[in-house]
């Protein structure tokens, strides 16, 4: 994409960055001028403290007022504002638009981060009652921020965005990749990565298509998406929501696509939805898709709805007035295909490049701490440890346990005190992993100190409960390497 597949032309977006830069319209800028009550109120859509603070309506008054506070305001106010870009300019691109007796935002014009920008159509909430754009591109929604903390941000040399909408993903993945392609089905959804790069600075190779057809044989070192997952019929209406794929089909299709996308020990990370079939387990329609492909897998789930609750969402996210009939087509196909729910979550895909890949579907619904992107990244690091030292290693190696490791008991009181029922290890932070665990077991967590070899802390155990070392070490084997890889006990480097 060149210059002119912008929603400005380059001297318009110049010319907007430096009225952004020179107002000081950014995230820190506009947290300075009005204070945490007003930022905190705008944040539920409250603007009054900070209509109340911009009164004055200097540039960043306006820009506030304008931009984030959904105001009408002068001309002349707006036109200082952006200056140096042409008013004319601003109202030809659809940063503006005329309303009433001043000017109101035409597009989504959101400082983000320390010093970004993202172009994005006005969300419906600022336009009730008038529906999205067949090609509405969103801005920075909840989805967006998931696949943002759930990302590995290590350095890596070619990166992909599969869908890339406004260039949010994009944007990150130019901090830690040398270069950065980005996709989209859609021709109106690429003139805002374009205009979002642009007015950031950055340079990203934009290839217009469906999936990964337009980069059919090369392969990145890092691939994201958050694609059109809404699942249903096919019908597509909303291509940021609608892929015309029938039910969860658009993940199983990328899973597919991933082991001829990425390099050897090459990462994909994307968002997705799953169906639940009644009188099937998820996790096995799931782990179905990754049958084959090679690459280690590990799939999140975080959220589950009924139908009801999903049609309701997704219609009033497009503005949908399609009343009860589309809600009950809808409906009737969820339960013509016996869905009952559907789950929301991270697929976490690496080409490792062994025999035996690392499968996990899982269901971390309220664990999961935000952001998961080193998490994901030290899962994989661990499935690498685990592989290469085998048994010998694993016996060979020091452990300690993880920083803030809970031991958490259910007793029940007898006759002669206490007796504990049940004793589970709990991890405070990240996944917040929880293992039920015998006392063998925490007797061996608890000596995790780090100063002895796994196989010199079995054969003191063995001796207290009465087994051989070579008995205790192959039962224990399977256990240590379950520990190690939720991440309860760490090897130590020696």
């Amino acid at each position: 994409m060149d210059g002119h597949d912008m929603l400005l032309t380059p001297a318009g977006v110049a010319a907007l960055r430096t009225a952004l830069t020179r107002a000081n319209f950014t995230s820190n800028g506009i947290a300075g001028r009005l204070g945490s009550h007003a930022t905190g109120g705008m944040a539920r859509n409250d603007f009054r403290a900070a209509l109340r603070a911009t009164e004055d309506r200097d540039p960043l008054a306006t820009l506030i007022r304008v931009f984030i506070c959904e105001q009408t305001e002068p001309d002349a106010a707006v036109a200082a504002a952006l200056g140096p870009l042409p008013i004319e300019e601003a109202l030809a691109g659809g940063l503006v638009e005329r309303h009433g007796d001043g000017l109101r935002m035409g597009l989504d014009l959101e400082p983000y981060g320390d010093d970004w920008w993202v172009l994005a159509d006005v969300p419906a909430s600022a336009r009730p009652g008038r529906p999205l754009h067949a090609e509405h591109v969103l801005g920075i929604g909840g989805a967006t921020q998931t696949l943002i903390g759930a990302t590995v941000r290590r350095p890596v040399g070619t990166a992909l965005d599969l869908g890339t909408g406004s260039g949010i993903q994009a944007l990150h993945l130019a901090t830690h990749a040398r270069s950065v392609t980005a996709t989209d089905v859609s021709v109106r959804a690429l003139r805002f990565a374009a205009t979002t790069a642009a007015l950031n600075g950055q340079d990203w190779e934009l290839l217009r298509g469906d999936l990964v057809a337009p980069v059919a044989g090369r392969r990145f070192d890092l691939v994201v998406s958050n694609p059109p997952f809404v699942v249903g019929p096919g019908t597509t209406t909303h291509v940021y929501r609608d892929s015309g794929r029938v039910g969860d089909a658009i993940g199983a299709e990328l899973a597919a696509a991933a082991p001829g996308l990425l390099t050897e020990g090459g990462t994909m990370q994307f968002l997705a939805n799953w169906v639940h079939v009644a009188g099937e387990d998820w996790t096995e329609r799931v782990a179905g898709w990754f049958a084959g492909t090679g690459l280690d897998a590990w799939v999140i789930q975080r959220e589950v709805a009924d139908p009801m609750a999903y049609v309701n969402l997704w219609l009033a996210d497009a503005s949908e007035a399609a009343g009860p009939q589309r809600m009950a087509e809808w409906l009737d196909w969820f339960d013509a295909h016996k869905i009952e729910a559907v789950g929301f979550g991270i697929v976490s895909l690496r080409r490792a490049g062994h025999d035996e890949p690392v499968l996990r579907v899982e269901d971390l619904r309220q664990r999961v701490q935000v952001p998961l992107g080193d998490r994901v990244a030290s899962w994989f690091d661990r499935q690498d440890w685990l592989r290469v030292h085998g048994t010998d290693g694993l016996l060979a190696a020091r452990y300690r346990a993880a920083d803030g490791l809970q031991l958490r008991q259910e007793a029940t009181m007898g006759d002669e005190g206490w007796a504990v029922d049940r004793q589970v290890l709990a991890m405070p932070h990240g996944l917040r992993w929880t293992e039920e665990i015998d006392p063998l077991v925490l007797a061996l967590v608890g000596g995790a100190d780090g100063r002895l070899p796994l196989r010199d802390q079995l054969t003191l155990l063995a001796a207290a409960h009465d087994v051989t070392p070579d008995e205790l070490a192959e039962a224990a084997g399977p256990v240590v390497a379950h520990l190690v890889e939720r991440g309860f006990i760490e090897p130590v480097q020696v």
